[in-house]
């Protein structure tokens, strides 16, 4: 086992000492926010951590042994946010799930701090550094790792114990990775997977301006309250 797994080792079997919501010493009625949303509440195994800052809303799952650090958020917006055993989600990491693209993520998994992760498949024992992002579509295979400040983008196939360098970029199926600054490359990766961003995050027909596209996409977004008209709303941001 080498640094890296021995590091994500020790802090995925920290749940023995950190089980349930809260450590000993929390203060009586604090706990972390856990979220109704759509419908579904949250679900967490009673062997896992979740931080008092955490924030879980809709329909997540957490499993046993993981931890969840302050500040994460996981949000179910219209698709599941499952979390395997034995990960760890570092201090302001998002997950998000979406009703085209839900988020999988297997077992050992470290996502590290201010990482972003939506609608993706995470194999087991894959490491995600700090600041990283991993997009709709995407997939990394078990044991691969992307480095800090690195992207996974739109549907990109990531390889079993693949390597995403600080800062590089993976396209495509398999993924090519593209150094910092290549931005025609990575434009043309993109064009040749047949992917634009709108219609393959909403299923918007590409065909329409890029105003409409947005309004569209905008409609389509799952909302925390009722449709309502912008009056209404304004006046209810007013009284809060």
């Amino acid at each position: 086992m080498n640094a890296g797994n021995a590091t994500l080792a020790e802090l995925a079997t920290a749940g023995g000492s950190l089980a349930g919501d809260n450590p000993p010493t929390a203060p009586v009625g604090m706990g972390p926010r856990r979220i109704r949303h759509l419908g579904m509440a949250p679900s967490v195994h009673p062997d896992a951590y979740v931080a008092l800052t955490a924030v879980l809303s809709g329909q997540v799952s957490v499993g046993a042994g993981s931890c969840i650090m302050h500040g994460a958020v996981l949000a179910a917006e219209g698709g599941p946010v499952q979390v395997g055993a034995g990960c760890v989600i570092m201090e302001n990491a998002v997950l998000r799930g979406t009703v085209r693209h839900p988020l999988v993520m297997g077992d050992r998994v470290l996502a590290g701090p201010h990482a972003q992760l939506t609608g993706c498949t995470i194999a087991d024992e894959v490491f995600i550094a700090a600041s990283a992002m991993v997009l709709n579509g995407a997939h990394l295979g078990r044991a691969a790792s992307v480095a800090a400040g690195a992207v996974v983008h739109l549907g990109a196939i990531v390889a079993p114990e693949a390597r995403i360098p600080v800062g590089w970029v993976a396209v495509g199926d398999p993924a090519r990775i593209y150094p910092p600054g290549e931005a025609e490359a990575i434009q043309a990766a993109l064009a040749e997977t047949g992917w634009s961003f709108l219609p393959f995050i909403f299923g918007l027909d590409d065909a329409g301006g890029r105003r409409e596209q947005l309004r569209a996409a905008l409609s389509a977004t799952p909302r925390p309250w009722p449709a309502t008209t912008s009056r209404t709303r304004s006046s209810r941001r007013t009284s809060l």
